[in-house]
């Protein structure tokens, strides 16, 4: 369906959180071979990956009452999925200039170089944009976010966080916004997520009852697309946005696809592996 096809990890991450963690967290072995396969991931891409995932401290083996050997979130796991839920199914309204601004200044010692490039990468997953070298700008909403990132990486010794009011520069703010974030590059993940996905929704229209094992064969790789794009676009005010912003499109298909294809994916997951959905709350887009 998209041009790059998704890594089998990421389709387990998403796999595990926007399913196995409403089942009770844990899932076997043989049940996620079988999901994974309907996804045309192999059985020995599965056990690779599921290896990686074990190694950085994503799940835990653990053996199931009579099911045999299966993999449990770990603990640490839940603040990343509650802190996606936030990002990725909420409605990425623009920020209003108004509400201001989320500075993050950082100064690393030499002898935490290492710390840099990990500071860098996060500020910029979180959708922060760089205005100069340890300097980080975002929307005032994000700080939330980061401050929960940086504490629970251990990088929140090294970073202030201010919040300002308005920008009192010299160039135009429009004009300094589109240097600090590459538009292009978003819009560009925004187009390829809509071309590859609004044929998908139109071929759907008229079919609001999807079969479950196809509407979980579109639904996870559609949403291991999508989940990323939130994170880079931090939903700045629309007059600072470029005309004709594509992220209104992008979000339109992800929100029609969601509402029709979660709800039957979740049920072949329960079909498939016998479990039943745990109180669990998110806020949908």
């Amino acid at each position: 369906m998209t041009e790059s096809t998704p890594r089998p990890s990421s389709l387990i991450h998403t796999v595990y959180g926007e399913f196995v963690r409403r089942l009770g967290g844990w899932i076997s072995i043989a049940d996620l071979i079988a999901l994974m396969a309907e996804l045309d991931v192999d059985a020995p891409a599965v056990r690779s990956a599921i290896s990686r995932l074990k190694k950085a401290g994503t799940l835990l083996q653990e053996r199931g009452g009579g099911t045999g050997t299966g993999y449990r979130l770990s603990p640490t796991m839940g603040p990343v999925f509650e802190e996606g839920d936030r990002r990725i199914f909420r409605s990425l309204e623009p920020a209003e200039l108004a509400d201001g601004w989320v500075v993050a200044v950082f100064s690393v010692p030499e002898s935490a170089r290492a710390h840099r490039h990990t500071l860098r990468s996060r500020l910029s997953w979180l959708g922060f944009g760089n205005a100069a070298p340890g300097v980080w700008l975002a929307p005032a909403r994000v700080l939330p976010d980061a401050r929960r990132l940086l504490e629970r990486l251990g990088l929140d010794a090294y970073v202030h966080l201010f919040l300002s009011a308005e920008y009192a520069g010299f160039t135009d703010l429009r004009t300094a916004v589109a240097a600090w974030w590459d538009f292009p590059a978003i819009e560009g993940r925004y187009a390829d997520f809509t071309d590859a996905w609004q044929p998908v929704l139109a071929s759907r229209a008229g079919s609001p009852d999807p079969a479950p094992a196809a509407a979980f064969r579109d639904y996870v790789p559609m949403l291991t697309q999508w989940r990323r794009l939130p994170y880079l676009d931090p939903g700045l005010p629309a007059p600072l946005l470029p005309p004709d912003w594509n992220a209104v499109a992008a979000r339109t298909v992800f929100t029609g696809l969601h509402s029709l294809l979660a709800g039957p994916s979740l049920r072949h997951v329960e079909e498939v592996t016998g479990l039943v959905t745990a109180a669990h709350h998110r806020q949908e887009p």
